[in-house]
């Protein structure tokens, strides 16, 4: 987990991770939301859609601009403000995505932050992007 305090932070600092989403993933997702969209539930009714198999739900992977935040960037200093995320791209199980923040600007008196950031799966492909507002406790 990483530190960050304010005066650590300079715009331009990136940090990223991997994370490849599972079925059970997936299945934990579905079991804590209700979220029984048979898109994400049954790979029969995705693929009688258009897609090679259930389609992983967008705020389970856009749910990973939480950990950028929280461990990576600042980390535990982090005070999560707003995540505003926008999809691109199906993600599917199996798939691995890299989740990556850039800070983009810093407000000293508020002591906050402005993260852009985005993922991308194991082709490079962008699936999500998000604007991501943070304080950094002292």
């Amino acid at each position: 987990m990483n530190s960050y305090k304010l005066n650590d932070i300079s715009v331009g600092l990136t940090e990223s991770f991997t994370v490849s989403i599972t079925e059970d993933m997936m299945d934990k997702f579905i079991d804590i939301t209700g979220d029984i969209s048979p898109i994400h539930v049954s790979s029969e009714y995705a693929q009688a859609h258009g897609f090679k198999t259930r389609v992983c739900h967008g705020m389970l992977f856009g749910s990973m601009f939480s950990t950028l935040a929280g461990v990576y960037l600042p980390g535990e200093h982090c005070l999560l403000h707003s995540v505003e995320t926008k999809f691109s791209n199906p993600v599917f199980p199996g798939d691995t995505l890299t989740i990556t923040g850039k800070v983009s600007e810093i407000n000293d008196t508020f002591k906050t932050i402005t993260i852009k950031g985005h993922i991308t799966n194991q082709d490079g492909k962008k699936v999500c992007k998000a604007t991501i507002q943070a304080g950094v406790r002292e």
